[in-house]
């Protein structure tokens, strides 16, 4: 996917050096990794619309179908540090490519899926494209001029919000007026766009690291991830105390130390921990958990309460459409804002835009436990905390990238994602606990209280300020690698 193979000594092929002589302009590899990432970030939201009518479309249990949410969560989170480490060994373009075609290929098979097991498949192959977004903002410090580096990575970031706010009306306007499949093969469509683009626009990843893959250090981080993930996301529905859910999580932590271990020793580590474990990478990453667990607070909540009942006290009574619009400013904020943020990070560091955008998101929650009873009540929740998710994950990346070597820039990147998905997988179980435990009875059915939804944002606030805290005690100064741009890049 790549072009022609590199020769034995490692060296670029003469096809490879003519295609590195054509300048490619920023602007249009940056539209072109936004836009993959706009597909992937779409693929997350896909289902939404028809998953409470999954069980009668599939004939399959409500349990039974809540793994078609579960399995793309877990090819995600044991994918994307995998594919950003083979990123960083054998060309970022070239395994971007390879996600991209993975998850047209889960298309393709949740679009002639009638039953649940191949829709299962299918979405799990669509949850590893999800690594697409780490290695494109990988891609942008090896192609873009430095100059405009700090917008991109703030523009490609955004788009995991962004994708989902624009997407989710269309997919539920698609679900309304037309058959469900008909969504995976949008999602297809939308798919092989982006091979082609990226194919023909970003140019061959000329920086690679050597060595080996590690094997084990794969295996062993799955295993780990996948107890942690598994015990995390269904312990609500197997019970925290049950011997499944705590083989589960403490198999996982114990895999992990042992995997930790492992990777310490490793010539070829799959993740090079002492680098994880400098003070701006660490830090960095538990910030980045606090961030992705507010931007699953408002994922989750939000649309509850636009579309519960009026008989409840507190639903606005709204279709899925039009709340899915009243929804679209938290990713809209995020791609207006991403500039905005990239100039407060070139001027007073990424650190200080991450701390903003935290006091920013929490602000809207503090806002949110006490005027939450009308439309425009929501809207302006929704895009006070896009602004400030829009700051957090500009700067996230860029810190990151501040401090690891060029060769592990994918691997860092995707780690760092990790950290966001366990950040909205714990979201996701904290928020389904207090709402199940706050419920009255409405039409012979449960539906969360209005005091619920307090308690909700007020852990949100909570989580959010330990991770602004966090951030106080990111270096403000630390050792600042160059980008190592191919010579592509045109110079302003």
């Amino acid at each position: 996917m790549d072009g022609a193979a590199t020769d034995d000594s490692g060296s670029l092929t003469a096809r490879q050096r003519r295609a590195l002589t054509t300048v490619r302009s920023d602007r249009v590899i940056i539209a072109t990794l936004a836009g993959a990432g706009l597909v992937v970030s779409f693929m997350q939201t896909l289902v939404i619309p028809i998953y409470p009518r999954l069980p009668g479309l599939l004939d399959a249990q409500p349990a039974d179908v809540s793994w078609v949410l579960t399995a793309t969560l877990l090819s995600a989170v044991i994918s994307t540090p995998i594919s950003g480490r083979l990123g960083d060994m054998f060309g970022k373009r070239r395994i971007l490519l390879l996600l991209l075609a993975i998850l047209v290929g889960g298309s393709i098979i949740c679009a002639i899926s009638s039953t649940l097991i191949p829709l299962v498949i299918g979405r799990a192959f669509q949850g590893i494209g999800i690594g697409v977004v780490p290695l494109g903002i990988s891609i942008l410090r090896d192609v873009i001029h430095p100059r405009n580096l700090g917008g991109a990575v703030a523009l490609v970031s955004a788009t995991l919000g962004v994708g989902g706010a624009v997407g989710l009306p269309l997919a539920a306007t698609i679900a309304e007026f037309a058959d469900w499949h008909w969504l995976f093969v949008l999602a297809t469509a939308l798919g092989l766009v982006a091979i082609v683009a990226v194919a023909m626009v970003i140019p061959v990843s000329t920086l690679r690291t050597g060595g080996a893959f590690d094997y084990p250090g794969a295996v062993g981080l799955a295993i780990g991830l996948f107890g942690i993930i598994m015990a995390v996301s269904k312990g609500a529905e197997w019970g925290w105390l049950s011997p499944l859910t705590l083989t589960l999580l403490l198999g996982g932590v114990l895999v992990l130390i042992g995997w930790g271990v492992f990777e310490l020793r490793s010539k070829n580590p799959l993740i090079d921990l002492r680098v994880a474990s400098r003070r701006a990478v660490l830090l960095t990453n538990l910030a980045s958990i606090a961030v992705g667990f507010a931007f699953f607070v408002v994922n989750a909540s939000l649309p509850l309460v636009l579309e519960a009942p009026v008989a409840t006290g507190y639903g606005l009574g709204l279709p899925l459409i039009l709340a899915s619009l009243c929804l679209m400013p938290l990713g809209l904020v995020m791609f207006f804002m991403s500039p905005v943020a990239a100039r407060l990070s070139a001027a007073r560091g990424a650190r200080t835009s991450l701390i903003l955008g935290s006091a920013i998101v929490a602000a809207g929650f503090i806002l949110a436990i006490f005027f939450l009873d009308q439309v425009w009540h929501v809207i302006l929740v929704s895009t006070i905390t896009g602004i400030g998710v829009g700051f957090a994950y500009a700067a996230m990346p860029t810190l990151i990238m501040q401090s690891v070597p060029p060769h592990e820039t994918a691997a860092a990147n995707g780690l760092n994602s990790v950290m966001r998905t366990l950040g909205s997988t714990f979201s996701a179980t904290l928020v389904g606990v207090i709402l199940a435990t706050h419920v009255v009875v409405t039409d012979g059915g449960e539906v969360p209280t209005r005091e619920g939804f307090g308690w909700v944002f007020v852990m949100g606030a909570t989580v959010v300020l330990i991770g602004l805290m966090i951030s106080l005690f990111i270096p403000q100064r630390v050792q600042r690698y160059d980008t190592s741009s191919i010579p592509v890049q045109r110079e302003p």
